[in-house]
């Protein structure tokens, strides 16, 4: 029987072990429609198992049934730990986790049925739209209504990144989502036009800003002092970081409608904020790095703390090159390539899933009563395996994407293209099997930590009752 007095783990161990589940599924698609990319015909002539509706599937699943489910387990996790309270409502964790497997199921069954609204990230029809604001706003007052009753006055600043990630995410959501149904399938957005396009990116590129780092970054600051066994480098650091981000970030999405019909204004906008962005950016991931100032040596023998700052090094990777990327000239360039893949990539499989790997194996032992995962040697190797697939990957897209750039943009000396388009399909075939390779090593990865956490759970009892720790009197008046 639950008690007041100890931390809700079970809805934190629910989306642990779906985080992992949702991460197999996700790229398994993934490397699905990959292979169809190199394989035509493995779509069997078979409407659900097209590209064009696999795909809207493989990235609903990675960010927001993988991606959305680390971030549930983590700061429901990290939120009594750091407030030192057990959740508001255990009933209202129940229907937050119920709710956004219910999300995760529709999506899995009306994108391969085509249906669709045909916007980035924000594909699933306006029913589900619905559920998932619902679904958001009870996961806001859970996490909230948690820290309005915390015990001690300070709030973490991994909170911060939580409570602005949830914050951006109902905004955005529902602002971009804003529709006249037609009958239960179908809709039209209250936009048209530039201005769709206007709010879509600003959606967009915010789901990127808010979701894939926000949220994570919160991680960052909680998982990475804690697996170091010492404080974030910089506290001030990691406020000033925060501000910065969250200040920045809203104003980047135009650099994705580079030359089009958007006001050129609004284009060069959107990349002085993005080249703005790249300081804040490196600060937060300079103040993870340098937490493992005087412990560097750890590095060596602890696998999950090679997660925490490997995807450190991804971040600050993908933080560079997309403010690159969004400079008219390079984008010129870059924009449409498979370029922006392997950007988009590096920053989903080596900062996002990375983090969020780590952060799982540092936290399900500890669930379930034991000192440390199942096999050390098993993180070990998942980590390898997942990194060199990553570096695969990206390397791969990275090539094709400057090559098909660079045979798009030639021309002969009377002005007509050099290339036709089959010509630069046919040059960037062998690249899609590199592609191939990294995406199967990255399941391949994930599969052997699905092994690990399988025989961590066998040798536990079921979740632990962990008594909320009670704050030193001086730390409550402070």
């Amino acid at each position: 029987m639950h008690t007041a007095d100890t931390y809700n783990d079970k809805v934190v161990l629910q989306f642990s072990v779906m985080t992992v589940v949702w991460g197999i599924v996700g790229m398994l698609v993934g490397l699905f429609i990959a292979a169809q990319l190199y394989w035509p015909a493995l779509n069997f002539d078979i409407a659900w198992l097209s590209y064009g509706r696999l795909r809207p599937l493989h990235t609903n699943a990675v960010i927001f049934a993988f991606g959305g489910s680390a971030l549930f387990a983590t700061s429901l996790y990290v939120v009594q730990r750091t407030s030192h309270v057990r959740l508001l409502s255990d009933k209202l964790a129940a229907f937050v986790f119920w709710g956004w497997q219910l999300v995760i199921l529709l999506a899995a069954i009306t994108l391969p049925m085509g249906l669709t609204q045909g916007k980035e990230y924000a594909e699933l029809i306006w029913p589900i739209d619905v559920l998932i604001a619902v679904v958001w706003v009870a996961y806001a007052v859970l996490f909230f209504g948690t820290i309005v009753k915390r015990r001690v006055k300070h709030i973490y600043v991994a909170n911060w990144f939580y409570g602005a990630f949830i914050i951006a995410v109902a905004l955005l959501h529902i602002v971009n989502s804003l529709a006249i149904p037609v009958d239960m399938v179908h809709s039209f957005p209250i936009y048209s036009g530039a201005v769709d396009a206007m709010v879509q990116w600003w959606y967009g590129h915010n789901a990127v800003g808010f979701f894939l780092t926000a949220g994570f970054l919160g991680m960052m600051y909680y998982f990475v002092p804690k697996q170091c066994g010492r404080p974030v480098y910089s506290y001030r650091l990691s406020i000033v970081h925060f501000w910065a981000l969250i200040a920045i970030y809203m104003w980047a999405g135009p650099h994705h409608l580079q030359y089009t019909a958007l006001p050129d204004w609004a284009q060069s906008l959107g990349m002085v904020f993005s080249l703005v962005l790249l300081a804040p950016s490196w600060g937060g991931a300079i103040n993870g790095v340098m937490t493992l100032s005087g412990v560097w040596h750890k590095l060596r023998t602890d696998p999950i703390l090679k997660f925490l700052i490997v995807s450190l090094s991804f971040y600050m990777m993908s933080t560079f090159e997309g403010p690159m990327m969004s400079i008219k000239t390079v984008n010129s360039l870059s924009h449409y390539t498979d370029w922006t893949i392997g950007h988009v990539h590096s920053g989903a499989l080596g900062w996002v899933a990375m983090i969020s790997i780590g952060a799982i194996y540092a936290l399900l032992p500890r669930l379930v009563g034991l000192k440390q995962m199942h096999s050390i040697k098993l993180i070990d190797a998942h980590f390898w395996t997942h990194t060199i697939g990553v570096v695969f990957y990206i390397a791969s897209m990275w090539i094709a994407g400057v090559m098909q750039g660079l045979m798009w943009r030639a021309t002969n000396a009377d002005g007509t293209l050099t290339y036709s388009f089959v010509e630069s399909l046919n040059a960037t075939y062998p690249y899609y099997l590199g592609r191939i390779a990294g995406g199967a090593l990255v399941v391949a990865g994930m599969l052997i930590m699905a092994v690990n956490v399988i025989r961590t759970l066998q040798a536990a009892r079921g979740v632990m009752e962990h008594p909320v720790l009670v704050p030193h009197a001086d730390e409550a008046r402070a």
